[in-house]
């Protein structure tokens, strides 16, 4: 029977390092001392140190514009149909260096699945990435669209069941968020800032076959978070996606997984997680609702230290350091929540 590897993985972030230049901007804005003082501590408490953005930080004061073009000016933030033309040339541009560092056959891609839930345009992404890489006309294209933080595992599901459709096939999986073009303006509505203190730009680039090399990949499943609907939401709005995500959401994770967790877990013991680093307090939820080692999520930690949330990028960029960690080796599962609550999972294994 053929099986369906994950061979190779790049990433890309823009150059620009965004995050101290955010916490600036969005603290200046908080009149109430209570709530600036709770804003520091979450900031603090976020274990983000890096987030990366294609807006460079404009220079110190901070009080009205975040960036040196003034995209983000106080009192004047920018429509959905700017921030979508910033969107097309963007995205490519980041995708296309993820793709080039993967350094793939061009004529041999057979297939091309792009994820991205952050800006849409048609002839779509996956078109333009299919004539800026130079693949054949003939490439097999999708999009998997709006599905959020666990759109990664979706792609690969999907890339997965080609392979073992037609072992011939491979399969270029890119994954492109743009986070930054959705930052909203109501800084008093303070859990909506400090959930975008959490996002970041990111793209990544990987191929599937069946060539036995890299990451193998197992079975998938998904499951539903009971009465959990209302606690992830992205709706597209007037002045770009708006974004929630609930305070309640690491709890719900922690109460849901010691009783309904298990039946998503491979049936040998995994000793390696690849998890999606939605952030500090939903990576202490999991690995407390299922009773993980202290170091069991250090790939996932260091990514949201490194890069934050860059939604369905993010669990890529985990799986990318799995597959470059010399001991990272054995059976594994990888895990995303997103709008729903939805749960995605797959095992893996890393021979």
């Amino acid at each position: 029977m053929t099986q369906a590897w994950l061979n190779r993985i790049t990433t890309a972030v823009p150059p620009h390092d965004i995050h101290a230049a955010f916490l600036e901007f969005g603290r200046d804005t908080v009149a109430d001392w209570h709530k600036r003082a709770l804003f520091d501590r979450m900031a603090k408490l976020s274990d983000i140190q890096h987030r990366y953005a294609i807006f460079e930080p404009g220079p110190r004061p901070r009080e009205k514009i975040l960036d040196v073009t003034g995209f983000y000016r106080r009192g004047a933030f920018p429509s959905t149909a700017a921030r979508m033309a910033l969107y097309q040339p963007h995205a490519l541009d980041l995708a296309m260096t993820a793709v080039r560092k993967l350094d793939a056959d061009r004529n041999a891609i057979t297939h091309l699945i792009v994820a991205s839930c952050t800006g849409f345009t048609a002839p779509g992404l996956d078109f333009q990435i299919m004539q800026a890489a130079g693949l054949p006309d003939s490439t097999q294209r999708t999009i998997v669209g709006f599905m959020g933080c666990f759109a990664a595992v979706n792609a690969l599901k999907l890339a997965d069941q080609i392979v073992r459709a037609d072992r011939q096939s491979r399969v270029l999986v890119v994954n492109l968020e743009l986070c930054s073009l959705h930052l909203q303006e109501d800084f008093q509505d303070l859990p909506k800032m400090l959930s975008f203190m959490l996002f970041a730009d990111g793209a990544s680039a990987a191929l599937v076959t069946a060539d036995p090399t890299g990451i193998l990949l197992g079975r998938f499943q998904a499951a539903i978070i009971p009465r959990s609907h209302d606690l992830i939401t992205w709706h597209i709005g007037d002045a770009g996606f708006e974004m929630h995500l609930s305070g309640q959401v690491p709890g719900r994770i922690r109460r849901w997984l010691p009783e309904s967790g298990a039946r998503l877990l491979p049936p040998d013991k995994p000793s390696l997680w690849a998890v999606h680093a939605g952030g500090r307090s939903i990576l202490d939820g999991i690995q407390q609702g299922l009773y993980l080692a202290p170091d069991a999520l250090r790939h996932s930690r260091a990514v949201l230290r490194d890069y934050g949330n860059m939604s369905s990028a993010t669990l890529m960029f985990v799986l990318h350091k799995i597959l470059h960690d010399p001991d990272g080796r054995g059976p594994g599962v990888a895990m995303a929540f997103g709008p729903g609550l939805s749960v995605e999972t797959f095992a893996f294994t890393r021979p």
